[in-house]
């Protein structure tokens, strides 16, 4: 089992060298924190306890198989210089920045075109919270009337406003009484330790940051924001003051990894929208070699015809990709299978993103791990989860929001122990 594991994580970091030859050396002295420890501890006795215990006092190495998922949001602001780096000194050898931008088209780390009220501190700034999209309204007592409807986009902001505000841990109390309520919504499983006021980044700034910590790139570019009846929100002129539609958006980004002379096969492009894809495979051939197709839902037809279009890999949610046999293993999911026997390679999102195993996740339900919840108990899961997607999958890599987590996994399987 130890060499097909080694092999399986070995591929990512080989192709991707042949293809972009030597990189800058990544972070050496990679600290994990107590997280990986703890899950290993939780873990049911096993082989694979015993195999993940037996690396305790061995020092984990950086991997392009653990994958930074906006930063490390477990703890830190998503898409923060501070969670980047994080991120970084965790080992993670890919960081993501979801790309959106500006009234004044400029590209920004965000998850999403219209999330500044729920990632940032903009609702305590007066004198921008009036430019957003639905502002908040406040009646003469300070009380806040509108709180379900507040929708702050980038859009609204230019980037020198947009550079002044302060990122925050992701949250949004949508029945808040004051701008002071609505903010301070950090999930239980999530901390404020880091976020006093963390740095917000432009796509620009974080391709030299990057590049600064040896990493490489998974940029996502993201879909012009829509209204209920599908109208683009176009906030300030959007696209319109911007000068950008998707094609020139989705060519800007690619443009910005030119201007910093980025080797294309240190760049994992991503996008929930095939045409992007198709986009960047028409124009952008040498980038579009490793592009990642993201998935939502699965689609089992349309499988087997991407590879001809020129999609080489897919970033698929950990429930599509695992079932639950009938002994109750883990296993590979039929859309998995399917997936790789149509010659597609895959990487999975996301780990750490639920909170803590079986309590709180399976009360409300949970898209990241679906219907695995009935055969996993206990947040030791997360570790057979990990491996799981590793060995019965044969992913390229995994996101996570606590990036120590997969590189310790992978570290403890490319070891000689």
């Amino acid at each position: 089992m130890k060499q097909y594991v080694y092999a399986v994580l070995s591929l990512w970091m080989t192709v991707a060298a042949l293809k972009a030859g030597s990189a800058q050396a990544q972070t050496a002295n990679v600290q994990v924190g107590p997280r990986p420890y703890y899950l290993v501890e939780q873990m049911a006795p096993s082989k694979l306890k015993q195999r993940l215990a037996a690396c305790a006092e061995t020092r984990p190495a950086p991997s392009d198989f653990s994958i930074s998922h906006r930063g490390a949001p477990l703890q830190f602001p998503e898409h923060s210089l501070e969670g980047y780096r994080a991120a970084a000194r965790m080992g993670a050898g890919i960081l993501e920045c979801d790309v959106t931008f500006t009234a004044d088209g400029e590209l920004v780390c965000r998850h999403a075109q219209c999330d500044l009220h729920a990632t940032t501190d903009i609702l305590q700034r007066p004198e921008l919270r009036s430019k957003c999209h639905v502002a908040p309204q406040l009646a003469a007592d300070g009380t806040l009337t509108n709180p379900g409807e507040v929708n702050c986009c980038a859009t609204d902001l230019t980037l020198t406003e947009f550079e002044g505000l302060c990122a925050k841990m992701e949250g949004a109390n949508q029945t808040a009484s004051t701008t002071t309520e609505y903010v301070n919504a950090t999930p239980s499983y999530r901390t404020d330790l880091y976020s006093s006021c963390a740095t917000l980044m432009t796509h620009a700034e974080s391709i030299a940051l990057f590049s600064s910590l040896g990493a490489k790139f998974t940029p996502e570019l993201k879909s012009v924001a829509r209204d209920r009846e599908g109208q683009p929100l176009l906030s300030n002129g959007g696209f319109g003051a911007s000068g950008l539609d998707q094609a020139t958006y989705a060519s800007k980004l690619v443009a910005e990894y030119q201007a910093a002379d980025i080797a294309p096969g240190n760049v994992f492009l991503q996008s929930f929208d095939l045409n992007d894809v198709l986009y960047w495979v028409a124009n952008f051939p040498e980038f579009a070699e490793q592009a990642v197709y993201l998935i939502g839902r699965p689609n089992m037809a349309e499988l087997p015809k991407l590879r001809g279009r020129g999609v080489r890999i897919l970033g698929v949610p950990i429930a599509l990709l695992l079932s639950v046999d009938a002994d109750g293993k883990l296993v590979a999911s039929n859309y998995a299978r399917l997936a790789r026997a149509s010659g597609l390679d895959l990487i999975a999102w996301t780990a750490e993103r639920s909170g803590r195993m079986r309590e709180e996740v399976k009360a409300r339900g949970d898209f990241y791990y679906g219907a695995l919840l009935d055969a996993i108990d206990g947040d030791g899961a997360v570790m057979e989860i990990i491996h799981a997607l590793a060995v019965e999958v044969g992913v390229l890599g995994i996101f996570s929001d606590w990036p120590g987590t997969v590189t310790y996994y992978a570290s403890c399987m490319q070891g000689d122990h």
